[in-house]
């Protein structure tokens, strides 16, 4: 990652006691991280493969002045805490670390650490303001403010989202048929699983809503010869998916819009896949939404709900606040049975449902991967300080779903007819 230079370093807030004594005390000599700090002291074994550098006093002010994640975040983010091999790696041992901290551990390093350092520090400007002050530019998922939230993180670089993702440009759990399958491959498998759970035959409609850069909506025109027509609330995206699909020769069949999915105005879809996109909703709008597809759908249409999901129905809605702040602003999660029950209650028959938590764990690995093979042009893309913001989420990201942290849900549901009919198959099998 960058190591661009922060200027002269301090020394330690309490004289005689240095930062590798401090952080030895709790990693442990077998762990495949070191600690490197300011002062020049060092714990952890010397041929560690992922070293943590403390590069300046004002690491530690970010992390004790916000405790948590976010200090972190903002200490990593900005260059004062850096990495130097597998990020991952770093977050899943030091993660267990923290995990393993009494109470009386933590107040002990803080007094060790020095009070001192719990000083005000400047917030990165990559980061969004708080849920509070996010007030000012209207209500938790109105329109407008959906719309800011979306392009904070997604019209940043077309080309650094190319790097990151590949060609096939899908920022969604991809489905690994085989172990060693690749991205792309996982990908293709992953579109096709939807399609194929969606009936898709040649000349029916599709409505993609969150279509993100066409991935899905070219897949169902190209490979199923519908006519698909995909929206999202990115201007960058619309622009990028539209002109690929005038590229791939399906401009007679396939469109991308920027726009709202509650401002489509067509009606009579036989099918909707929403890939990706509960995740921008809110709790709350959760009826309001799958009364709207339901609205959009012919009788026996189908829905597609695919998204990342909390791993019980108890758990908070909303998400940390590192990924609150520099990834998703206003995101949240639900349970798998919220999401059904909604689908239940508004319009909707759920006739199958799927997890692809290991899936998504293995694309974050495939994405980070392709970060670190493209690192400086993405930094330039980008700038540092983002890049660093995407390696961060994706690698802690993996990490949550290889911990059952989080789930991605596939739930299909059909609009039934007056009579009952579902036309759904006696015993699916999705062809796989």
């Amino acid at each position: 990652m960058s190591k661009a230079s922060l200027g002269a370093r301090g020394s330690t807030a309490r004289s005689g006691t240095d930062l590798g004594t401090l952080f030895g005390r709790f990693l442990g000599s077998e762990a495949p991280v070191a600690i490197v700090g300011y002062d020049g002291s060092f714990a952890g074994a010397e041929d560690a493969p992922v070293r943590m550098e403390v590069r300046t006093p004002t690491a530690l002010s970010y992390i004790l002045s916000a405790p948590g994640e976010l200090g972190l975040a903002r200490a990593y983010v900005t260059g004062h805490l850096d990495v130097t091999g597998d990020l991952y790696q770093l977050l899943r041992t030091m993660t267990s670390v923290v995990d393993g901290l009494s109470v009386a551990d933590r107040l002990w390093l803080l007094r060790q650490v020095g009070l001192g350092h719990l000083r005000r520090v400047p917030v990165p400007p990559e980061e969004a303001p708080g849920r509070v002050l996010r007030g000012i530019r209207g209500l938790r998922h109105s329109k407008h403010r959906d719309s800011a939230a979306i392009s904070q993180h997604y019209d940043v670089s077309n080309r650094f989202y190319e790097l990151v993702l590949g060609p096939s440009m899908a920022y969604t759990c991809a489905c690994y048929p085989a172990e060693d399958s690749s991205l792309e491959e996982a990908q293709f498998h992953k579109f096709d699983l939807v399609c194929r759970k969606l009936g898709l035959k040649p000349g029916m409609r599709l409505l993609d809503v969150g279509c993100g850069w066409g991935g899905m909506v070219a897949h169902a025109a190209e490979h199923y010869g519908v006519r698909a027509l995909g929206v999202t609330l990115s201007r960058e995206q619309a622009q990028w998916g539209q002109k690929e699909i005038v590229a791939r020769g399906l401009a007679d069949r396939a469109e991308v819009r920027h726009l709202d999915y509650r401002d489509v105005p067509e009606t009579g879809f036989d099918a909707v896949s929403s890939i990706g996109l509960t995740e921008h909703i809110g709790a709350r709008n959760l009826p309001a939404y799958f009364r709207f597809l339901g609205s959009r759908l012919n009788e026996r249409g189908r829905l597609l709900n695919h998204c990342i999901t909390r791993p019980t129905n108890s758990d908070p809605n909303h998400t940390g606040p590192f990924i609150d702040r520099y990834v998703f602003p206003d995101g949240e999660l639900e349970g798998v049975g919220t999401i059904i029950s909604a689908m239940q209650d508004n319009g909707f028959e759920v006739r199958h449902s799927e997890n692809l938590r290991e899936h998504y764990a293995r694309t974050l690995a495939a994405w980070c991967a392709n970060l670190d093979l493209s690192w400086t042009e993405a930094a330039q893309e980008a700038g540092v300080r983002r890049a660093r913001v995407w390696a961060l989420y994706m690698a802690a990201s993996r990490l949550a779903f290889e911990r059952h942290k989080l789930e991605l849900q596939q739930v299909l549901g059909v609009k039934v007819a007056d009579d009952g009919q579902a036309a759904i198959p006696l015993r699916p099998d999705w062809g796989v």
